[in-house]
């Protein structure tokens, strides 16, 4: 009797187990029909909509606020400072909700302006603003956005997911009323694989759900290019006219030279001249002040020669 229960348990562990198999591949083979199904229409032109709606089993088809739209693009603009308009972007986009996830700068130099280039991850209803609010920083170069419709994918991926779920609480239940090893060894492989497939799928899920909630806005700034002109003469003509440039530009350096340095010219004369005047009324009054000495002397002379006689 107890043989017969062990093998009566087996067999309904097994027919359960074969009846979760059934259920997953039925699954997994209607959502690869259906998702081939929906590649050839989209191939071959054919309506969408219908397709969905013959696959929901005569039920409406999502409405336009309901569909999943993956939206990238590629902006380039003409900035006068691509560096300071980058942190500008950056603000706008953080301000809306959304993020950086990629920054490049290139410093400028005698011959380039500098450059920035952003990855733009802007939620999917802010992004019309946004990128409004970024064109009023300069010009727009080129711009060039993308829609990629993943409703398909995304209903597949939750139906898959959904019914996963189900099938692993039905093994976590058969394991917990598990008697034999050999029942046990079995649920816990197959229990294994479902949550390794679960786990797969749902960072599947949350990728596509990022995809579609912030759109990814690739952002390019560059400044207006550098023109070198080469204005080296290469005649005769060309050779006169640029000496002749020269020497006006020389002539007009120099008077602007003279200009300047002519006031204190003129200052420094006055103060010269002023000098020169304090030192000779200096010398005149030293003269007149010798000049009885030598009279002096000279009659003090002429008196002493008589009485030397």
């Amino acid at each position: 009797m107890g043989g017969a229960g062990r093998r009566g348990r087996r067999a309904g562990f097994i027919v359960g187990l074969m009846a979760i198999a059934g259920m997953l591949a039925a699954c997994s083979s209607s959502g690869s029909d259906a998702s081939a199904s929906y590649d050839d229409g989209y191939a071959s032109g054919g309506d969408v909509g219908a397709y969905e709606e013959s696959a929901d089993d005569g039920g409406t088809a999502p409405s336009a606020q309901d569909r999943a739209v993956i939206v990238t693009g590629e902006m380039y603009m003409t900035v006068e400072d691509p560096v300071a308009t980058a942190d500008q972007v950056a603000t706008i986009v953080q301000s809306a909700g959304g993020r950086v996830d990629g920054r490049s700068e290139t410093a400028p130099d005698e011959y380039y302006g500098g450059a920035a280039a952003l990855t733009l991850r802007i939620p999917a209803d802010e992004l019309d603003d946004v990128l409004e609010r970024v064109r009023a920083l300069g010009t727009v170069d080129e711009l060039r956005t993308e829609s990629s419709d993943v409703t398909t994918q995304v209903t597949d991926l939750e139906s898959r997911i959904s019914t996963l779920r189900a099938s692993t609480k039905r093994i976590e239940g058969l394991l917990t009323e598990a008697k034999d090893i050999g029942d046990i060894i079995a649920l816990e492989n197959e229990l294994s694989s479902r949550q390794a497939e679960l786990e797969s799928l749902e960072a599947r899920q949350r990728g596509l759900d990022d995809q579609v909630s912030m759109s990814t806005i690739y952002l390019s700034l560059t400044t207006e290019p550098v023109v070198i002109v080469d204005d080296s003469p290469d005649s005769f003509w060309d050779g006169l006219v640029s000496g002749w440039n020269a020497l006006v530009a020389f002539v007009s350096g120099a008077l602007v030279v003279i200009g300047v340095v002519l006031p204190w010219l003129a200052l420094a004369g006055i103060l010269a001249f002023g000098t020169m005047l304090v030192v000779r009324a200096k010398q005149g009054r030293a003269r007149r002040s010798a000049a009885p000495q030598v009279e002096t002397t000279g009659q003090a002379a002429q008196e002493s020669e008589p009485s030397q006689s």
